[in-house]
């Protein structure tokens, strides 16, 4: 199947994750569906954004089930849509909605070192995660209000998340307790056991949107450096299939496998670093023709007819957590990462496909 018939389909049949109350997984669509639209001037794509998020929205800007004393940072991410309809509409509601977003984070708890907690029922932590769900978008919301305040605040909280939760190896784990209480914590460090796939993922894709949203200036020198070595690390831990591991950092772990919504993460996160001048002269190349064949063997061996013969995206991990949930303890360790379900059609790879094939478009330019 063509993929924007794949996309198209997708967006027909697809309805809100969580029932209709706001939160990330719809928001991954929601930013899949912008960047469609702003790379083909397809109007399916902004006619499908408005079908789906325009219920979510009422007219003073208040959100469809969003609660800000949750202080859930993944409920910032779909913000960015919010910004986007804003600046393309000129609907009022819309940038009414990203100002009560914003107004949780003005409040959200933070650790001691300045980071946003990942959710209040995770306090003291960070995950990678939520540094894509929260900062590209307080950094856009910064730009359009003309706070620069915010800006600045948002370069220093991935400064510190990066010296959090840095491996020797150059990757990320996916996250870090503050009061090393978690079970999964390292007491010394107060990092988790492992590289999560999609964590990087969710890591490379917010550094690379803030830089493109930012000056190359004195102020994101050291995010830049920090960019570059981390696509350099996802390139060289490519697999000859052009896809990457659920488990990053272990490739021989029994059981570990190609994961496909961190592959699309890494796509797009190379192709637009690559199209957009974030990597040295010398590694452009490399970044290009590395994201191109992830994009390239997602769509012709990822995009899989069902039994019902329709095409679906497969090889999804449906989640994957730190700490207690739903009566399960998540504990970090690498073999923890191999026991999530792995399903088909989940927001959080077809969104970030929905990405990777617009960022191609736009590099084949």
């Amino acid at each position: 199947m063509n993929p924007r018939d794949y996309f198209d389909d997708y967006c027909r049949r697809y309805r809100p994750y969580k029932g209709g109350a706001w939160c990330y997984e719809d928001g991954c669509i929601y930013r899949g569906l912008v960047l469609l639209s702003e790379a083909t001037g397809e109007a399916r794509w902004r006619d499908h954004l408005l079908r789906l998020i325009g219920p979510q929205v009422r007219a003073d800007g208040t959100l469809s089930g969003y609660d800000p004393d949750e202080f859930n940072i993944d409920n910032i991410l779909p913000g960015r849509a919010l910004l986007h309809l804003a600046a393309v509409t000129g609907e009022p509601r819309y940038l009414a909605g990203a100002s009560q977003l914003m107004g949780q984070l003005e409040r959200h708890p933070r650790l001691r070192a300045g980071n946003y907690w990942h959710k209040e029922r995770y306090p003291h932590q960070v995950w990678l995660d939520g540094l894509y769900m929260g900062l590209p978008f307080q950094i856009e919301y910064g730009r359009v209000t003309s706070r620069s305040g915010l800006i600045a605040d948002a370069l220093q909280q991935f400064s510190t998340a990066l010296a959090l939760t840095a491996t020797v190896g150059g990757l990320y784990v996916h996250g870090y307790d503050e009061s090393r209480k978690q079970g999964w914590a390292d007491p010394v460090t107060g990092k988790s056991p492992a590289v999560w796939a999609r964590a990087v993922g969710w890591l490379a894709m917010a550094l690379v949107d803030a830089l493109t949203l930012l000056p190359a200036d004195e102020a994101t020198a050291s995010l830049r450096r920090a960019t570059r070595l981390l696509l350099q690390e996802i390139i060289a831990r490519q697999r000859p299939s052009a896809l990457w591991m659920q488990v990053l950092d272990a490739p021989a772990l029994e059981g570990n496998y190609e994961e496909s919504s961190a592959s699309a993460m890494f796509a797009y996160a190379l192709l637009r670093a690559a199209r957009l001048g974030l990597m040295e002269p010398e590694w452009t190349k490399a970044a290009a023709a590395a994201g191109r064949r992830s994009l390239e063997a997602l769509l012709s061996n990822r995009l899989v007819a069902d039994g019902q013969g329709v095409t679906r995206l497969t090889t999804i991990v449906r989640v994957a957590g730190l700490g207690g949930f739903e009566g399960h303890d998540r504990d970090g360790t690498p073999g923890y990462y191999l026991s999530e379900p792995v399903v088909s059609d989940d927001a959080k790879g077809v969104g970030p496909l929905m990405m990777a094939f617009a960022e191609g478009l736009q590099s084949a330019r």
